[in-house]
């Protein structure tokens, strides 16, 4: 299952990736800072990472080793 990775640092809130995003996973929170509401939905079609110009967003595919123990 793919999932989302948002650099918060990186991020400047300017929302496109919420509006780009297919399967509306993301969302903007109280900071301005965009954040995967909804990551079960993620379909891993990376758009939301091709759209962001701060390159603050990465879809991974394959799970971090943690996540696989």
């Amino acid at each position: 299952m793919p999932w989302v990775e948002i650099n918060k640092a990186a991020c400047t809130g300017c929302g496109v990736c919420v509006e780009t995003c297919p399967t509306d996973v993301l969302r903007l929170d109280q900071q301005m800072r965009a954040f995967a509401a909804y990551e079960a939905d993620c379909q891993g079609c990376f758009i939301c990472q091709w759209d962001c110009a701060f390159e603050a967003i990465a879809v991974r595919i394959f799970p971090p080793q943690e996540k696989l123990e």
